[in-house]
């Protein structure tokens, strides 16, 4: 009997063991066989999530960030122990004493999977394996992906520390509102740091990972708050809080951004504007779009702030008073259904959807408003973000008499004279405050509508290139075409400088005589005959008087003398344009360009002739603060040296290429002085500081600019319709681009100062007369005196005249201002008339001024 029994419990210890061992060599053959082709969990000792790219102002704040996912990373050692504590005590409260994977975990999820017949399938997953499935692994839920997560979870067990585990999985986990990683969800959910969190919310964002749809802070409150509480719990049972902490962080309300309880994070965002956008498209160019909108890149900006508010008032200010002295209302075009318009709640969250513009600041700012009745003279209005009134809000009848409106067939309507003339139940419009003057107190609500003008305006530093502010049209929001960097515009008469500098470089003078007469020129295209803004003619007058008047047969008989291969040369070294066609009509600036090209230009004017590129962006940091870019690349010789005199300070040591003789450059601004103190721009720019600059106005006025400078900055303005049109017979470019420069610059002035121009050493001053470029004496007094820099050791020539090859008819008399109109002689020796009524035609591409 006692051997059978023996034999019978031989038996099963042998069935249990050989059981065994085929358990263990079928689990083995199974870790083995997916095993073999896991991906390698090394790689996630270097890995670099996706982070947010970060613009910087020049004062160090955050004015725009971009990214395909959002996520800020933090190193471990920077995360609080009360975030860890949290996610450790909702995921994983074994986390530190586990190998990868936690059996007993598994085990109670399969135990309840079978007992609910497959309908409580939940995981078991530890905090290392969820960041195997995160990093190497899919998402879905079967049996070959778990058995891979656990082989995974047990190999980087054994590669990286705790701490680096638990690093890449608070930084790669999703948790809801686009926010990746708990840093960047303190932020979305709080507007706080890590640091800055209290248990209950380091608990809130703890509750997420399971599924952040299904705990939603709006919709799913409730469910929320009590998984927020079980976290909490846990906490308290694991440790990390005490009893006390426990029972004052379960029984704290559950705020967060999106209930209201906190502002937003990007409301302390300025909104989007072009300066931003334009750095987007720039690193998205050179580093790669994918590159910039996940490498976690810090940029400083060259942006001054302060600068760039004023440079958009600048510009919408013109933009607007240019659009109302037309008199045509537009609105917005938008409107809303009457039906929506029955209750507050109703027309404010149809408002809410309408897509208009909402980052105007002209004045006050601009509101989008609704019409919600229209009364005998005036219309009542509901406004976004703003209370109503115990009476509302009502657009008077006085408010709306600037203006007609089109009718259906095109034609303009009567001027409005009540609101009901003008305005439509539902219609969609702009509002701003109207104050008063002198102590900002309101007066009423006033229309505004977007001008269809547009236009563009960019500043920058002419001695490093520093951009300080950009305007790329009326509304970023309306529009996101960037005018200043995108658009291509004729410059018009503001290309002239360049002529002028290429003469002067080939030996010609500020006195030097070229002959202001008629002319004619065979193109594929017709005869060309250029004229002045004044229909007039001059005869011979020197070069200064030429670009201070802006006188287009002067240039284009200059630029024909000189050569116009040598005028394109010029113009592409300073990088007005990749290449210029050499036709002479491209000598009045018929070539398109861009005002970021031109500001850029004349900086070089400005700084004596060095070259300078211009650039929106000081620096940029990789996301370990290693920098990448930096645009200031002079050398700092004795910056490291502990030895410098109290009284000295370091060495800068310039290493710019010279693109213009410095003589050339001060005869330049010397002569664009003139431009601003009696020429085309003396009516509209008058600065304490001395000032160059040069209008351009083209053909029929459908683009109009102004570029100038001081002796630190550098700012250009262009105006016109995106589909060129004519602005009018009395638009011009120091009528309407003047004012901006002027309105920009003053303030300027203001924060930068400015001075006299650097006359350079090889300066030799003379008198001369600058009606007739006649030498006068040393003490020579007088409106016509300018004293007129020569280049030292070469004598002048006075008297010598140039036509450019086009020869002047025996009969040309002189048309002085206000003469009559007189039939001559051309130097094709064909008749015509000249005088104040004279039209001589032109091409399309020419006869700018």
């Amino acid at each position: 009997m006692t051997r059978f029994i023996l034999s019978f419990f031989g038996a099963i210890f042998s069935l249990v063991t050989l059981g065994l061992m085929m358990t263990a060599i079928t689990i083995g053959a199974v870790f083995w066989m997916y095993g073999r082709d896991l991906p390698s969990h090394e790689r996630l000792a270097q890995y670099t999530p996706p982070t947010i790219s970060r613009i910087y102002s020049v004062e160090g704040k955050i004015i725009d960030e971009f990214a395909q996912e959002r996520r800020l990373f933090t190193p471990a050692k920077e995360i609080p122990d009360l975030v860890k504590q949290a996610f450790i005590s909702a995921e994983d409260k074994n986390f530190y004493i586990h190998d990868g994977y936690d059996l007993r975990g598994i085990a109670a999820a399969a135990f309840d999977a079978v007992r609910s017949r497959g309908q409580d399938v939940r995981g078991a997953s530890t905090i290392t394996q969820q960041v195997m499935k995160n990093f190497l692994l899919g998402g879905d839920r079967r049996a070959e992906r778990k058995i891979k997560e656990i082989i995974l979870a047990s190999r980087v067990e054994s590669a990286l520390s705790k701490e680096k585990i638990l690093e890449l999985y608070l930084n790669e986990i999703f948790l809801g509102q686009n926010s990746y990683g708990v840093t960047a969800a303190a932020q979305t959910y709080f507007n706080k740091t890590l640091s800055q969190l209290a248990p209950h919310e380091a608990a809130f964002l703890a509750s997420l990972p399971k599924a952040p749809s299904d705990y939603h802070p709006v919709r799913e409150k409730e469910r929320l708050m009590a998984r927020r509480n079980f976290v909490l719990r846990e906490m308290n049972e694991n440790g990390y809080i005490d009893d006390a902490t426990y029972a004052a962080e379960r029984d704290a309300p559950l705020r967060s951004v999106q209930n209201g309880d906190f502002e937003p994070f990007q409301k302390s965002l300025p909104p989007r504007d072009y300066f931003t956008d334009e750095i987007r498209r720039q690193l998205s160019r050179d580093r790669g779009e994918e590159d910039f909108f996940s490498g976690g890149y810090s940029v400083r900006a060259t942006l001054d702030p302060e600068m760039q508010v004023v440079a958009a008032e600048a510009l919408r200010r013109a933009l607007e008073q240019y659009d109302r002295s037309l008199g045509v209302w537009r609105g917005t075009g938008k409107s809303i259904p009457e039906d929506q318009l029955g209750s507050e709640e109703a027309w404010r969250a149809a408002l809410a959807s309408v897509d208009v513009a909402r980052d105007i600041d002209l004045e006050n700012p601009w509101y989008p408003a609704v019409v919600l009745e229209v009364g005998a003279n005036e219309a009542r209005i509901g406004i976004e973000g703003v209370e109503n009134d115990e009476d509302g809000h009502w657009i008077p009848a006085n408010d709306v008499q600037w203006a007609r409106k089109r009718n259906s067939d095109g034609r303009l309507g009567p001027r409005a004279q009540v609101a009901d003339d003008l305005l439509d139940v539902g219609e969609v419009v702009h509002v701003r405050r109207m104050t008063a003057d002198a102590d900002g107190s309101f007066i009423r609500w006033t229309l505004r509508q977007v001008p269809e003008v547009e236009g563009g305006f960019m500043a920058m530093d002419v001695n490093t290139g520093r951009v300080l502010a950009m305007q790329g049209g009326f509304s970023y929001q309306h529009s996101v075409f960037n005018r200043a960097t995108q658009a291509k515009r004729q410059p018009g008469s503001s290309f002239k400088p360049f002529v002028y500098a290429a003469a002067l470089d080939s030996g010609y003078s500020p006195a030097t005589i070229v002959v202001d007469a008629p002319i004619e020129i065979d193109t594929p295209q017709g005869v060309w005959r250029p004229k002045n803004a004044s229909n007039q003619f001059y005869g011979p007058t020197p070069l200064r008087t030429g670009i201070e008047r802006s006188r287009n047969l002067m240039t284009v008989r200059l630029a024909q003398e000189v050569g116009i291969d040598v005028v394109g040369r010029y113009a592409e070294k300073f990088g007005v344009y990749d290449r210029m066609s050499p036709v002479l009509a491209n000598a009045l600036g018929s070539q398109e360009t861009t005002i970021f090209q031109m500001v850029a230009a004349y900086a070089m004017f400005a700084n004596g002739g060095e070259r300078v590129e211009p650039t929106l962006v000081d620096r940029v940091q990789d996301r370990y603060g290693n920098t990448v870019y930096r645009h200031d690349k002079r050398d700092c010789v004795n910056c490291g040296d502990p030895g410098i005199a109290p009284d000295s300070s370091p060495r800068i040591v310039s290493n710019r290429e010279r693109v213009m003789d410095p003589v050339t450059a001060y005869q330049l601004t010397s002569m664009m002085e003139g431009v601003v103190q009696r020429g085309t721009a003396s009516g509209t720019v008058n600065l304490p500081v001395p000032t160059a600059g040069k209008t351009g106005t083209t053909n029929d006025a459908k683009d109009v600019w102004f570029v100038g400078f001081t002796s630190n900055i550098v700012a250009g303005c262009y105006i016109g319709y995106d589909q060129p049109r004519s602005l009018g017979s009395g638009a011009s470019g120091g009528g309407l681009c003047g004012p901006v420069f002027q309105r920009f610059m003053s303030e300027a002035v203001k924060k930068y100062g400015g001075g006299k121009f650097k006359v350079p050493t090889a300066c030799q001053f003379i008198n001369i007369d600058r009606f007739t470029g006649a030498r006068l004496s040393d003490g020579a007094s007088g409106a016509n005196v300018v004293a007129e820099c020569f280049r030292e050791g070469e004598e002048p020539i006075f008297g010598i005249q140039f036509d450019g090859g086009f020869a002047m008819g025996g009969n040309f008399d002189v048309i002085q201002p206000g003469g009559q109109a007189r039939e001559v002689t051309t130097s094709t020796g064909r008749k015509a008339v000249v005088g104040p009524k004279a039209n001589f035609g032109t091409l399309s591409s020419g006869g700018l001024y």
